[in-house]
């Protein structure tokens, strides 16, 4: 399974807002064995968010948005992604009735647009907050607030899946340059993802089927300085 992320917001663009959801996200579906293929951060403009919706869609299974919900003039996401799928928008009454019987809203108490999202969605409800996000042609709509965020992608985290894949780093202390013979080497001999990161030592982290990476790392274990404490899974 392949997905897009795309992360809604001037504030990110801008820095005022440190981007917490695109690394939380990536790495939650890393762990259930998903590709995140690309991480966009869009501003709130409605045609610059369903631009990349559309594009996305075409290259990947399944594509996360984040950002971008509510009532406010800034709030255009889920305008963004009906007009990325030439779908209407319209109130959903499921999602008004759960925020009146669960969380004791009245209609009247609700900002024009708060339950908005494209005609025939699936609503995700708020548990968190108020907005409401939807699933809707492989689209996943998600707020940007990362507490609500995070609730709501627990419950449909079971939808997204896919073959984990073993991870292993080694550390040495030999300088990255003088790395790279042997990088060549190990990817020839071995199926992997190899990717190195230098620091106070060079991170060499190795990603792929279980027995290959194991495989991988103790072919490199035996050929470059490690580092004190150098492995770890």
């Amino acid at each position: 399974m392949e997905t897009g992320l795309i992360t809604v917001g001037d504030e990110l663009l801008a820095g005022d807002t440190v981007n917490t959801n695109a690394a939380w996200l990536a790495e939650q579906l890393f762990e259930r064995g998903v590709s995140v293929r690309r991480i966009s951060t869009v501003p709130d403009e409605e045609a610059a968010i369903a631009g990349v919706i559309d594009r996305y869609r075409q290259a990947y299974d399944a594509v996360v948005v984040t950002g971008g919900l509510g009532p406010t003039h800034d709030d255009l996401t889920m305008a963004a992604v009906a007009r990325a799928l030439d779908r209407e928008l319209a109130v959903d009454e499921s999602a008004v009735a759960w925020l009146a019987g669960e969380r004791g809203y009245e209609r009247a108490d609700l900002a024009a647009g708060t339950a908005e999202m494209p005609v025939g969605a699936e609503p995700l409800h708020n548990t968190v907050g108020v907005a409401p996000g939807c699933i809707v042609d492989g689209v996943y709509v998600f707020p940007g607030v990362p507490s609500e965020m995070q609730a709501m992608f627990g419950a449909v985290a079971d939808r997204f899946d896919g073959p984990t894949q073993h991870v292993v780093v080694v550390e040495t202390t030999e300088a990255e340059s003088a790395l790279v013979d042997r990088f060549e080497a190990v990817q020839a001999a071995y199926d992997i993802k190899l990717g190195s990161y230098p620091g106070e030592t060079v991170s060499i982290r190795i990603e792929g089927e279980q027995d290959t990476v194991e495989r991988a790392a103790g072919w490199l274990r035996e050929r470059v300085e490690l580092a004190a404490g150098s492995i770890t899974e």
